[in-house]
């Protein structure tokens, strides 16, 4: 165990050789990573739910040269009790008008008082809008937005305006998320370091995790601050670089902390544990960062977001636990238990396992058929995008936008823009035609290029809008026509998943089945890890439909259901769940292996790697959980689908699934399950 040209024997090596470098190093790469990320999330660009390339994306692109005021960001709500058709609030709300178009960074100023529009007058005649495009990218108009909302929103003579538009959604948004993430960390860290302390019994060992979790964490901020340079990174991915940062960080060190409490009194402890226990923390690593770097195959700046998030953030940890915590542990050899406040257990726990693999049959049929029955809502998931309900119900902007959909008869900030070359009274008399078109209004000409304003009567992100922009675009066969607005960015978001989601879902297959058998060795036990991942998750996402799609528990959990699942969640929760099955599966599987290769008894294997095993999965997956709830507690429904649902899923993958269906499912297949290709020792 002394020496060798592995790289993991060279890591051992430095880190024992050289501590108080490693330690130093460490701290300085934290003190730089601090300064380097320093405002990351006011670098983060708003939501990225679009792809770049799709066709509504190119038609905005040109709406946004050409006629910039056609797709309004913002929109001003003017309420008049006298009704908007009195002379005092004509006159007022034309002033309020008047003012916002003479805003440098504000264009194509629309209110009701220009055209009598009836899509900008609310049915009783007390409200009425004014639309309008924030110019620049997506985080400088919602910057833009808050602005306004301070400078317009009050009363203004005779009328009351309050703001709205997806400008101001985005920004409150992204406040909301930070304001969501320093209460999640103020929460998960006390708690955390409690149930770290009952794991390691010692104060000392237990703050070793969270230091990998703090360089995992603040690197990772400092990736993104760089990263944030060249392309567009979501507002929501920072919160995942903490539940993240924290669980993998934990997972590691205490794989490791353990290990070397196991391998004392030897003097080489610190280098045993590393090259056994880090080995399992490399292809831990590897898969994790797989399944994640997976999203990097999506268009969409949202899931890619992610992906910057999550490799760096498991590359990060996987580093400094095997590189700081050996370091500390022999910087701090004995000491590494002072401060003990309670006593670890050693309670054999092979019991409650050996009565698992006497009944092995009952134990899978009666694990596997709940997990089954919980996937079925999963059959009747609908797809579409959280828009303003995203928010908690007393956020302005979902307040404004809820008026417009209670007392408007259309959305002029989520309509429908058609640009055709086609003659423009002809393509609008053909879409007037389509169902539940409300509205066809010419918005303008440049060159031979016309833009038409489809206002329907539905919610833009509603199936029966999306079924109107695939009817509009079914009118190419007669008409020359590109669609944008918010409904067509959603139809073809959808499309950007759908067609690349078999080729990810390859890809991380391929790779856990490699991964896995490169580590095992042997042929069944990969087939069989990604067949029981894949059945925890199933049912998870079931019971994401049941809780969020559904609106079972909106009460409890103060959410308002959509009728929909945001398209973009499922993927991303498949990546981050799968990823950390994966690396609880992989520590449990490690510790069986060493005991079937040290006795070649499968049943015995299974009883005492699982029990060394388990226990340390069971306790790093109770600390995750605790943050992702923490995650889940966020006012924005979909970090709270995230966290919730993630947390759910490791939660069932972790107890249910790997005390219990893992095991029986091993014993079951008896002597095949270690059957390798490659020649082994007979026993």
């Amino acid at each position: 165990m002394s020496g060798g040209t592995t790289l993991l024997n060279r890591v051992a090596d430095f880190a024992v050789t050289r501590p108080r470098v490693v330690l130093v190093g460490a701290a300085v790469f934290l003190l730089l990573s601090v300064v380097c990320g320093y405002g990351v999330a006011d670098q983060l660009r708003g939501l990225g739910a679009t792809d770049p390339s799709a066709p509504s994306s190119v038609a905005a692109r040109t709406l946004s040269a050409d006629f910039p005021g056609s797709a309004p960001n913002l929109v001003l709500l003017v309420d008049c009790d006298r009704g908007v058709d009195a002379p005092a609030c004509v006159a007022d709300g034309s002033a309020v008008a008047g003012r916002l178009a003479g805003e440098a960074s504000v264009t194509g100023v629309t209110s009701y008082w220009q055209g009598r529009s009836a899509t900008l007058r609310s049915r009783d005649g007390r409200q009425a809008l004014i639309t309008a495009r924030i110019l620049g990218s997506e985080l400088a108009a919602a910057d833009q937005s808050a602005r306004l909302a301070a400078a317009y929103d009050g009363r203004h003579g005779s009328v009351l305006v309050r703001t709205g538009g997806q400008a101001a959604v985005a920004d409150q948004a992204r406040r909301a998320i930070a304001d969501d993430l320093a209460r999640a960390e103020l929460l998960s860290l006390p708690l955390t370091l409690a149930v770290l302390v009952l794991v390691f019994g010692s104060a000392v060992t237990a703050l070793l995790p969270l230091a990998v979790g703090a360089i995992a964490m603040v690197g990772t901020g400092a990736v993104l601050r760089a990263v944030s340079a060249f392309a567009d990174v979501s507002v929501f991915a920072q919160e995942l670089s903490v539940a993240l940062g924290l669980g993998l960080a934990i997972d590691y060190a205490l794989f490791i902390v353990r290990r070397f409490r196991e391998e004392r009194p030897h003097p080489d402890a610190v280098r045993r544990a590393v090259l056994t226990a880090g080995r399992t923390v490399v292809y831990s690593a590897a898969t994790v960062a797989v399944s994640l770097g997976a999203l990097f195959l999506f268009p969409l700046g949202f899931l890619r977001s992610f992906a910057y998030v999550g490799v760096s953030v498991v590359l990060l940890a996987a580093v400094a636990a095997l590189t700081v915590v050996p370091a500390a542990l022999t910087v701090l050899g004995d000491r590494v238990d002072a401060g003990r406040l309670v006593r670890s257990s050693d309670v054999d726990g092979r019991g409650w396992t050996r009565v698992v693999i006497r009944f092995a049959p009952l134990v899978a049929i009666l694990v596997a058929l709940p997990l089954v029955l919980a996937a079925l809502p999963f059959r009747d998931v609908r797809f579409g995008s959280i828009d303003d309900r995203q928010l908690s119900a007393d956020a302005p902007a979902r307040v404004v936008q809820q008026e417009i959909r209670d007392h408007f008869s259309g959305d002029a900030a989520g309509r429908i823009n058609v640009l055709t070359s086609a003659p423009a009274a002809a393509v609008a008399a053909r879409l007037a035609t389509l169902p539940s078109v409300v509205a066809v209004t010419p918005l303008g000409r440049v060159g031979d290029t016309s833009v038409l304003a489809v206002e329907s009567a539905d919610d833009a992100v509603s199936p029966a809008s999306q079924d109107l922009v695939r009817a509009i675009r079914a009118q190419h066969k007669d008409f020359p026509l590109e669609v944008a607005g918010p409904t067509a960015e959603l139809v073809d978001a959808q499309a950007a998943v759908g067609s690349r989601l078999p080729l990810a879902l390859a890809c991380i297959a391929a790779a856990t089945l490699l991964l896995v058998f490169l580590m095992t060795g042997t042929v069944l036990l990969p087939v069989k890890t990604l067949l029981l991942n894949a059945l925890s998750l199933t049912a998870t996402f079931g019971a994401v439909v049941w809780v969020f799609q559904d609106g079972h528990l909106s009460g409890p959990l103060g959410f308002t259901p959509v009728g929909a699942i945001d398209t973009t969640l499922p993927v991303l929760m498949f990546c981050l769940a799968f990823g950390l099955s994966m690396d609880y599966g992989l520590l449990v599987q490690s510790r069986i292996q060493e005991e079937y290769a040290r006795t070649g008894d499968g049943r015995e294997a299974v009883a005492v790697g699982l029990d060394r095993g388990a226990r340390v999965v069971t306790a790093a997956a109770a600390v995750l959980v605790i943050v992702l709830v923490a995650v889940g507690t966020s006012s924005v429904l979909n970090m709270k689908m995230l966290g919730l649902g993630s947390a759910l899923a490791i939660a069932v993958d972790a107890t249910v699934v790997r005390c219990l269906l893992v095991p029986a499912v091993m014993v079951l297949f008896g002597r095949i399950t270690w059957w390798s290709p490659f020649t082994r020792e007979k026993r």
